[in-house]
C-alpha cells in the first residue's frame, strides 16, 4: 500500500510539474514578440492547453508566472556567466562569448523577454529580473575574491569589475538579437564584446584598490 501511495504522490507531482512547465513555455510562445503585460490569463492556459480555473493551482497570479518564466530564462545567462567567473582570461572570455552565442540562438525568446521587460512592464517581473542580475554580480564577484593578485581589493572595487563584465555580456545579447547568426555582423559584435572584456582586465592590471590608496593618503595621490 505505501509503494502504491508513493508512486501516486510522485505521480501528481510529475504531473504537477509538467503543468507549470507548459505555462511556463506557453507564455514564452505567446510573448515571442510582445510585452508580457499584454498577454492574459486565458491566453496563456489556452497555449498550456489546460482550463483557466487551474491556472491557479500552480501560480497565485500572472505576476507570479512571469517571476516563474524570469528565473527560467535567467539560467541560460547565469550559465554563461558561472563559464566566464572560473578565471577572468582572453582565452576564457573568447570561449564564453561563443557559449553566449549558442544560447542566444537556442533560446532567442527567453533573451528578447529579459532584455524587454528589464526597464518596463510588470514591477514584479522587472524586480525579478534586477535581482537574478544582482546574484549573478554577486556570484563573480565571491570567484573575484578568489584570485590571489584580487585579495587585497575592496568588495566595493571588485563590485564595480563585476558589474562591468555584467553589462558588457548584456550588451553584447543586446546586439547579438539584432543581426543574423553566423554572419559577419555576429563575427563583429563578438570581437567587439571581447575587446570591451580585455579592456577591462587590462584595467583590473592597472587599477589601485581604494583601499590601498586610503593608506597611502593624501601625500602618496599627490
Amino acid at each position: 500500500m505505501s509503494d502504491r501511495s508513493g508512486t501516486a504522490t510522485a505521480s501528481r507531482a510529475e504531473r504537477k510539474e509538467r503543468t507549470r512547465r507548459a505555462l511556463v513555455d506557453g507564455t514564452l510562445a505567446t510573448i515571442e514578440d510582445r510585452s508580457f503585460a499584454s498577454v492574459s490569463l486565458r491566453e496563456v492556459t489556452r497555449a498550456a492547453g489546460i482550463v483557466p480555473t487551474a491556472f491557479y493551482r500552480h501560480f497565485a497570479s500572472m505576476e507570479d508566472l512571469g517571476v516563474a518564466v524570469v528565473e527560467d530564462s535567467m539560467r541560460m545567462l547565469r550559465r554563461v556567466m558561472r563559464d566566464a567567473r572560473r578565471h577572468p582570461s582572453a582565452e576564457n572570455a573568447r570561449e564564453s562569448l561563443g557559449l553566449l552565442v549558442g544560447q542566444i540562438r537556442d533560446h532567442d525568446v527567453q533573451f528578447r523577454f529579459l532584455l524587454r521587460e528589464r526597464n518596463g512592464g510588470v514591477p514584479e517581473v522587472r524586480r525579478a529580473i534586477a535581482t537574478e542580475l544582482r546574484l549573478i554580480v554577486h556570484e563573480l564577484v565571491q570567484d573575484l575574491e578568489r584570485i590571489p593578485a584580487l585579495q587585497d581589493w575592496p568588495t566595493d572595487d571588485l563590485d564595480m569589475v563585476a558589474n562591468l563584465i555584467v553589462n558588457t555580456m548584456l550588451a553584447a545579447v543586446v546586439d547579438l538579437l539584432d543581426v543574423r547568426p553566423n554572419s559577419v555582423a555576429e563575427r563583429d559584435v563578438v570581437e567587439r564584446a571581447l575587446a570591451q572584456l580585455r579592456v577591462v582586465m587590462l584595467g583590473m592590471g592597472q587599477w589601485q584598490p581604494r583601499t590601498a590608496i586610503r593608506e597611502r593618503g593624501p601625500a602618496a595621490r599627490g
